[in-house]
């Protein structure tokens, strides 16, 4: 049974009558979203390795395969989160996507049971995969990607709504967010080292079985909890709301608006009675317009029809979302040179990864190097930084949300440009060294080379997709909270698209006449450089892009036009 948004507000722990909610819930809650990323980025890594070995794909099928796997982890999410607030509320929509992840992740198993005969690339000798097999393999795909827009979407707001208002009001949430993000960022870590270990010495069959039992374990321990969450039922449809405005401001779009503003002239809820629309996008002032009191309005004060008459918080609500939007888009390119990382494995597969002479670090885990310096970013600047520039200055400091954001698109460009130096010296190296036509040979060239575009990364990071979200949460207002949480995903599952297409494009582009393409399977023969420097050049265009809608979006709510100052930006 789940209790109605107006029970539960009045104090959302609902005391000790009903013993509900409460700090000792959320390991629950957070464990099903810590597993359901563990396995789904430990998978990650290596995948593009087991689709060549055991289903002889080729570089650019695999990749773009990989693409689209990862756009619609990314984009699920916020259809999860429309059902979620719309129809079927949090913790059933955490409970269905958690058990159509594991169902996924079995699924995924399975695959690796039925003996294969390993592919030979240099003979490129490999028994083609029958439709059946492939039809599993893309099935359980599609199961995780599912299950994932079901768990991300609203395991953290579950969680929220176990702490009582006393709770938040003391400073609690924002302690839950920072512990949430932390656990986030050592899962990554944990899932690119830990997971892509086991695959690379126990073999697939054990590398997938693992996450498999994690699941089901953390899926176990969230139903047996159930009887001591706080459940509460959706609330209003937000995108709904938005297509009400357009269609209000459609149908009124004759409309004069008068010069003289007046808060009487325009429909708002009676908690709100004395609010007037803003001046920017003025044309959607006209969806809640009121033109006829007495035919507009119900005797209570709401409106007679929704989608003739709005409300002024409902109209407010779309022209923040619309005015953020560009500076949205910056960061889909920030996510297209992240969904590279595949590449990387196969740049990492053929140099020297050894640390020492008895130990050398799995390509799968080179990813891993990133959220290191993720961490290593976010401490520097939180425990460092920040209290540094503070002390000289007497006075409280820190970067403003749009600065962040520049640093990262800026650092994103620097790191994938590295990449390119580097590629362009290890096909040199393997020519030389007489490994043309032997894509698995490993060159005399360390794999640390590939440690500035960690470095960078982590920088990017911990610079732009964190200051995108509280970009979102500053200027959103709060009853979007949830899409604001969802809508770095989306701009991330955008990318995996746009990211597809490029790939496709240049593929075949280059490979006209004859040629050998850019991406070749052989990535000794292809130029992977020149692909590099292609997105590095359409990052840097992105980051002039982004200077010019940062500066056209004005100063943030409670931000000055000065990077650092007392306080506030």
């Amino acid at each position: 049974m789940e209790f109605s948004p107006s029970d539960s507000e009045q104090d959302p722990l609902i005391s000790n009558l009903r013993a509900k909610g409460g700090y000792r819930t959320l390991p629950f809650i957070v464990g099903v979203d810590t597993f359901e990323k563990m396995a789904s980025i430990g998978l990650m890594p290596n995948m593009i390795l087991y689709l060549k070995s055991e289903y002889g794909m080729q570089n650019a099928r695999a990749v773009n395969i990989l693409f689209l796997w990862s756009s619609a982890t990314n984009f699920m999410p916020i259809i999860g989160a429309f059902l979620c607030d719309s129809f079927v509320g949090r913790f059933r929509m955490v409970s269905y996507g958690s058990m159509t992840s594991l169902l996924g992740m079995i699924l995924l198993w399975l695959t690796t049971i039925q003996p294969r005969a390993p592919c030979h690339q240099v003979s490129e000798s490999c028994r083609s995969p029958t439709t059946f097999e492939l039809l599993v393999l893309y099935t359980s795909f599609a199961l995780m990607s599912f299950g994932s827009g079901g768990v991300r979407s609203s395991s953290v707001a579950l969680a929220v709504d176990q702490l009582s208002k006393r709770e938040k009001e003391q400073g609690i949430l924002e302690r839950f967010f920072n512990w949430y993000c932390l656990l986030s960022a050592g899962t990554t870590l944990l899932a690119m080292t830990f997971m892509v270990y086991i695959q690379d010495k126990l073999g697939w069959t054990v590398g997938f079985g693992v996450p498999v039992a994690l699941m089901f374990i953390s899926v176990a321990l969230f139903f047996l909890a159930s009887p001591f969450y706080i459940k509460l039922k959706p609330k209003t449809n937000l995108f709904g709301g938005f297509a009400q405005v357009l269609v209000a401001a459609y149908k009124n779009r004759h409309l004069q608006l008068p010069s003289v503003v007046n808060y009487e002239l325009y429909h708002n809820e009676k908690e709100h009675m004395f609010q007037i629309p803003s001046e920017k996008l003025r044309f959607l002032n006209k969806a809640c317009f009121i033109r006829n009191p007495m035919h507009d309005l119900t005797p209570d004060g709401r409106a007679s029809d929704p989608w003739s008459l709005c409300t002024v918080d409902q109209v407010e609500e779309l022209k923040t979302l619309v005015r953020i939007i560009p500076i949205w888009t910056t960061g889909i390119m920030l996510s297209v040179n992240m969904s590279q990382s595949s590449f990387l494995v196969l740049e990492a597969s053929s140099m020297d990864r050894h640390v020492t002479p008895n130990f050398q670090i799995p390509a799968g885990s080179f990813g891993s190097l990133m959220m290191v310096s993720l961490l290593f970013w976010i401490v520097l600047y939180d425990r460092i930084a920040i209290p540094l520039a503070s002390k000289i200055m007497g006075k409280p400091a820190r970067l403003g949300v749009k600065q962040k954001m520049g640093i990262g698109l800026l650092s994103s460009c620097i790191a994938i440009g590295s990449l390119a130096v580097v590629e362009s010296f290890r096909r040199a190296m393997a020519i030389k060294e007489g490994f043309s036509d032997d894509p698995q040979a490993v060159v005399s060239m360390s794999a640390l080379w590939l440690l500035p575009r960690q470095i960078f990364d982590g920088l990017a990071e911990a610079s732009n997709i964190i200051g995108q979200s509280e970009f979102y949460l500053s200027e959103l207002p709060q009853s979007m909270s949830s899409l604001g949480a969802v809508l770095f995903g989306v701009g991330s599952s955008a990318a995996n698209l746009i990211s597809s297409l490029i790939l496709n494009i240049m593929n075949n582009v280059t490979e006209r006449g004859g040629e050998e393409s850019w991406l070749a399977n052989n990535i000794n023969k292809g130029h992977y450089d020149y692909y590099y420097w292609l997105i590095c050049g359409l990052s840097f265009l992105n980051f002039l892009y982004y200077l010019y809608v940062s500066k056209a979006y004005g100063p943030c709510k409670g931000e000055e036009k000065k990077s650092l100052d007392g306080g506030d930006d």
